[in-house]
């Protein structure tokens, strides 16, 4: 069943009750202020670093599932009730969560009584704005009071969730009644010792009351649902001295039938240099002048309308580079609006901060963040570069890396360190994805320190150098690369051997043998190091790239001989020197990895889609047969139902989930693009729909999670609840997925010389039109498809057959017509 609807027009996903199966959230914010929001108003704000500047707090783990946000009360004559229905849970007549690209918009109503709230990040602003209309439908006036509420988060969000002792005794705030543009309160909790920042909750009208105590807001054993305040009708002024800081203002509100009224809250961060920190010379006044000037752009209406309005043209702006005209609406939707959306909330976030990654355990990952760039760099290629910049600084002399930086410091995380092996060729990828779309040369030759240390940059192209280098000097007897503590599969902990609870098996190496190897790291070097080959070659490097495309054929080679397993691709070698991913094995015979990362990296392809004998053939016709279910591809078959000691994490989960089973969708990508590449259309777009949200909104009762993002995980064929989704947004399948869709089915993507165009997309699509700006010129691309196994596209570009499937860079500013048939 479905709990709401795409509005495609509005770009928007409209849920039309509050009881969807699962909190349904949105990000706001693209820049350095950043807000998860849950369709009941859920939640939590931060600047930069979900862990080190967190302003409000989020209850993980709670019951409810949703457990603190910014909600606000009303009481209509004594009836207390929430327009986003939690946390009070009064019935209303009517609701409605309209998540858009960047903002939300909630609207509840009760009684006769509407309150619609429309939530959002400013461009430019480290500031949540929430611009409240409160109408009265019925046809008698209307004497309400509202109740604003947030709980502020005491910085560190670790901390604030842990070291109690402290932080009950440190809380501080101020309030400010008269305010020059309505009433605010500021969380200033250590601004007198270590911090030069602090927060402001602000409305754009006098208050009638505040309250910054939690405890005397809500009342003793009260929930949020039951707060004392909202329900005795008036604000007890309380002023937080430690305990459990907050903010709230109360606004009575008088309207005549028909009648609506506009309040503007904005919840922001400010910092002030260490020489402005205060407003009088006892330093106890905190110098508001810049919190003053952010609710001065923000104190009418008609201010927050016009910012919102300039949120939804930067997103228009952004969304033409690329997209995509069809008969599939859900194609056209996922492609045009969310799978590009949600590549922003990746690249911003990495795997940070969502409804399943507490904000507090992990940075920005090294590879994690590159991969991100794949599906983002067409968006602002110039945020892709500082990125590529950022993570190529974290990497040691050797070429290996941390596997984390912090987002404030740009430091790499050394509580997960390094030894991650598929780390370094990332940065391969993403570096030749950003100089493919933009043309940017002179990225290879910025000077980039090793470990963030002053003093040892060199250009980055020798960074590039460094990553191609590790692997190869990093092989084991078969001469695949070394696994080292574990490749892209986290969970394939191979030198790790833990027996004791509680023990990392990402961080820790028991008995590491210098054996254990990885057939996908081998793939990867193939893939990527003929790209780094290629860069070589055009920076004049000619002897450079020879030895590399020397390198890349012996270990395409050894993926041959020692990676073959007779009908897939073996998955590894463990400790002992023992094939993993074998039919000689009752379990964990068939891992979904090297089957598509080989074949993309064009690994026994033999002559086409019909060639039976052709390693990559009989590869995913395995896949097809004991991966592929309707909801998607399983990780590897069957699961281990017994804990494998020298394999790690990865059989500690129960058989259908997450590593050990499960459908990781960020793997799926890989063997959609693995079967365009031989020229099965057909089957790639039939997986494509396995897994993507919009063609699974139907069944959103047992997929569970938002319907307009994808999930990390979806529970496998050996699973309890096969086909219901974990972990949504905050997945490396977003990016893979938008370039599996655009640059391989839909078959457009840039190279160094000009546009590849090579779609591959079966007959379910037999027309469609694809728009792309590239280097300051558009190219409409119309696509007549047979969808036969095995066609290729002739093109016409301009009226002017071509051999090939280049189109040729166009002069910034015009416009290319190309004409392709399949």
């Amino acid at each position: 069943m479905r709990y709401g609807h795409f509005d495609d027009e509005a770009r928007e996903y409209v849920i039309t009750t509050p009881h969807t199966p699962y909190p349904w959230i949105n990000y706001l914010g693209s820049e350095q202020f950043f807000s998860l929001l849950s369709h009941q108003a859920g939640g939590y704000s931060f600047y930069r670093d979900a862990k080190m500047r967190r302003l409000t707090r989020y209850r993980y783990n709670n019951i409810p599932a949703d457990a603190g946000g910014r909600y606000l009360y009303v009481n209509d004559g004594g009836d207390v009730w929430t327009p986003s229905w939690l946390p009070v849970k009064a019935d209303l007549d009517h609701f409605e969560a309209r998540h858009g690209l960047g903002y939300s918009r909630i609207t509840g109503e009760r009684n006769g009584v509407r309150v619609e709230t429309s939530f959002f990040v400013p461009l430019g602003e480290t500031a949540e704005v929430q611009k409240v209309t409160v109408t009265n439908t019925s046809d008698a006036a209307k004497s309400l009071t509202l109740f604003s509420f947030v709980e502020f988060c005491l910085w560190n969000a670790q901390d604030d969730q842990t070291n109690y002792q402290r932080n009950l005794s440190i809380g501080e705030v101020e309030v400010e009644q008269d305010s020059p543009h309505g009433s605010a309160i500021y969380h200033r909790t250590e601004y007198r010792e270590r911090r030069d920042h602090y927060a402001v909750f602000a409305v754009n009208t006098p208050a009638a009351g505040f309250d910054t105590d939690r405890d005397t807001f809500v009342g003793a054993y009260n929930g949020l649902g039951e707060a004392a305040v909202p329900r005795a009708g008036r604000s007890a002024d309380s002023v937080a001295s430690g305990w459990y800081p907050i903010g709230s203002h109360s606004v009575v509100v008088e309207l005549a039938p028909g009648e609506s009224r506009d309040l503007v809250y904005v919840l922001g961060y400010v910092e002030n240099p260490d020489e402005e920190k205060w407003a009088d010379d006892a330093h106890q006044v905190v110098n508001k002048e810049r919190a003053h000037a952010l609710l001065g752009r923000f104190a009418t209406a008609e201010q927050a309308d016009a910012a919102l309005v300039e949120l939804q043209d930067h997103w228009t702006r952004l969304l033409s580079t690329y997209s995509v005209r069809s008969d599939d609406e859900k194609l056209d939707r996922m492609v045009n609006v969310w799978n590009q959306y949600q590549c922003m909330v990746t690249f911003n976030m990495s795997r940070s901060a969502s409804f399943f990654e507490t904000g507090i355990g992990r940075g920005m990952g090294f590879r994690d963040s590159n991969q991100d760039l794949l599906g983002f760099v067409h968006l602002i290629p110039e945020r892709a570069r500082e990125r590529i910049i950022d993570i190529a600084s974290t990497q040691f002399p050797d070429g290996s890396a941390y596997h984390q930086y912090q987002p404030l410091t740009k430091r790499g995380n050394n509580d997960i360190g390094s030894g991650f092996n598929d780390d370094p060729l990332w940065l391969i990828a993403g570096t030749a994805a950003y100089v493919k779309e933009t043309g940017d040369f002179s990225i290879l030759d910025e000077p980039v320190p090793f470990d963030n240390e002053d003093g040892t940059e060199v250009p980055l192209f020798e960074h590039l150098t460094r990553s191609f280098e590790f692997t190869v000097a990093n092989r084991g007897p078969h001469g695949l690369p070394l696994i080292g503590r574990a490749d892209w599969n986290d969970c394939l902990n191979l030198n790790c051997f833990s027996t004791t609870p509680g023990e990392s098996f990402q961080t820790t190496e028991n008995q590491a043998g210098g054996v254990a190897e990885s057939v996908f790291i081998a793939a990867q070097f193939v893939l990527y190091g003929e790209q780094y080959a290629e860069l070589a070659e055009r920076r004049g490097l000619a002897d450079v790239a020879a030895r590399a495309r020397d390198l890349v054929a012996e270990m395409r080679q050894a993926i041959l001989t020692d990676g073959w397993d007779g009908r897939w691709f073996l998955r590894a070698y463990d400790y002992y020197g023992n094939p993993i991913g074998t039919d000689a094995h009752d379990e964990g015979k068939i891992w979904i990895e090297p089957q598509g990362f080989a074949v993309m990296a064009g690994v026994g392809v033999g002559e086409g889609p019909h060639d039976e004998s052709a390693p990559a053939v009989q590869a995913l016709d395995a896949v097809n047969e004991m991966l592929a279910t309707d909801h998607g591809m399983v990780l590897q078959y069957p699961a281990y139902t017994t804990y494998q000691v020298h394999m790690g994490e990865v059989s500690t989960y129960p058989p259908g989930y997450k590593e050990n089973g499960g459908i990781f969708c960020h793997n799926n990508p890989w063997v959609i693009i693995a079967e365009t590449v031989l020229g099965r259309g057909a089957r790639a777009f039939d997986y494509y729909k396995r897994i993507t949200p919009a063609y699974r909104e139907d069944i959103s009762d047992v997929h569970r999670l938002e319907p307009y993002v994808y999930a990390q995980m979806i529970a496998g064929k050996e699973a309890v609840r096969h086909g219901e989704a974990k972990n949504s947004w905050l997945t490396g399948t977003a990016a893979w997925n938008f370039v599996t869709v655009s640059q391989h089915l839909l078959g457009v993507r840039t190279d160094y010389d000009g546009l590849v165009v090579d779609p591959q997309i079966g007959p379910e699509v037999p027309q469609f039109t694809v728009t792309r700006v590239a280097r300051g010129a558009t190219y409409e691309i119309v696509v007549t498809n047979s969808g036969a196994d095995g066609a290729r596209g002739s093109l016409v570009v301009d009226g002017t057959p071509v051999e090939g499937n280049l189109v040729p860079y166009a002069p910034a500013g015009s416009t290319v017509r190309v004409e392709v048939t399949l």
